[in-house]
């Protein structure tokens, strides 16, 4: 499959006249319609599915609780089901009459725990057609909703959990209170379109630094990561290079290395160094395949996991050694987005957790822990 002809998933919204004369945006093309034909799955090393979830439609993002008892997962008709990841039961359905009219898909979600609210747990979900949710998960109620004249492609929660970072269609990041949905601040660049400081293409990614509360990270179609101190309008610094299609930044906590997962045929996966801009790394592909990444995390102390289309993979990496320790391949499409439960790692000192992976219509609940030798 020629990369040409294969078109990230949350760049295919497209615009279309509606019969009452208004613009309305249209989901039509949205996933892909391009699968490969059906394969075997593969799996190789230490990684297995723990279980798989059944949607209705494609899966666009997900995310663990802090405690991860919970998933969110974000559909691309707009829904959003919160599964209990000790039975992989649904528990909770979020949609209202704004997500069942549009139908355009959630394109990112947060929780914003019990104990850091005064409104209680909420799940924070953006959507394509411009809006963002604060949903009162027990409830199942949207306690309030900010409309942007934008899609909305990504956001990130600050670490302190006061206030949310959203980017999409245009150049601005827009920054909001958690507690009261205000709008705080906007992010852009100057004026001077011959000074990149800043994106002049769309936003696929917002990071924050993990120990940094003032510093955030942006990446996009124009091949920059963009890093920003919220004290400033414009971005201080950018790193040139990684082509970013979906959740494709993070940052380690403990060296502050930036890692990159790029939707290309080449150096797809890259480590940064967060003071200088200086590339560190390009991690070699897997001998047997690789993938046009969306997604990639660093995971606990030792390793990366990823994800992407083309071998509908995904991979977790030994940090020590680069190679591969776990790898599925030939899922029934690319992999849009991939969240690891933060809080087993915690507890854990070989950094055995649980991995979700959403693929098409279906999310894999998977597992790192070394096999068992006979």
């Amino acid at each position: 499959m020629s990369q040409a002809s294969f078109t990230p998933p949350l760049a295919r919204i497209s615009h279309v006249n509606h019969p009452d004369g208004n613009l309305k945006l249209h989901g039509k093309g949205l996933i892909t319609d391009i699968y490969e034909k059906s394969k075997e799955l593969g799996l190789e090393g230490d990684i297995k599915i723990l279980k798989t979830l059944e949607l209705t439609c494609a899966g666009m993002c997900c995310r663990f609780s802090e405690n991860g008892e919970k998933l969110a997962v974000g559909l691309s008709n707009g829904d959003v089901k919160i599964y209990k990841t000790s039975t992989g039961s649904c528990i909770y359905h979020l949609s209202d009459d704004e997500t069942k009219s549009d139908r355009l898909p959630a394109t990112s979600v947060n929780f914003v725990p019990n104990e850091l609210s005064t409104r209680g747990e909420m799940l924070i979900v953006t959507y394509a057609s411009g809006m963002i949710k604060f949903w009162h998960v027990s409830s199942e109620t949207a306690l309030q909703t900010i409309h942007e004249q934008r899609q909305i492609l990504t956001s990130s929660l600050s670490p302190t959990v006061s206030h949310i970072l959203t980017g999409g269609t245009s150049e601005q990041i827009n920054e909001y209170d958690v507690e009261t949905g205000t709008k705080t601040n906007v992010y852009e660049p100057s004026p001077n379109r011959l000074v990149m400081d800043g994106h002049r293409c769309r936003v696929f990614t917002v990071k924050h630094h993990p120990t940094n509360e003032h510093v955030f990270l942006s990446g996009g179609w124009d091949d920059t990561v963009q890093i920003w101190d919220q004290r400033e309008e414009h971005s201080v610094r950018r790193i040139f290079g990684p082509h970013i299609c979906g959740d494709g930044i993070d940052v380690d906590k403990k060296h502050g290395h930036i890692l990159t997962a790029s939707w290309r045929k080449n150096d797809v996966l890259q480590v940064w160094d967060f003071k200088s801009g200086d590339r560190i790394k390009t991690l070699p592909p897997d001998f047997s395949a690789d993938s046009l990444l969306y997604c990639g995390q660093w995971m606990g102390k030792q390793h990366i996991v990823c994800g992407g289309s083309d071998n509908n993979m995904v991979r977790i990496i030994d940090k020590t050694t680069l190679a591969t320790s776990g790898i599925i391949t030939n899922l029934p499409s690319g992999v849009y987005s991939i969240d690891h439960d933060r809080n087993r790692l915690s507890h854990h000192h070989s950094d055995v957790t649980m991995i979700a992976a959403t693929a098409g219509n279906h999310v894999y609940l998977l597992s790192n822990a070394p096999n068992k030798k006979d």
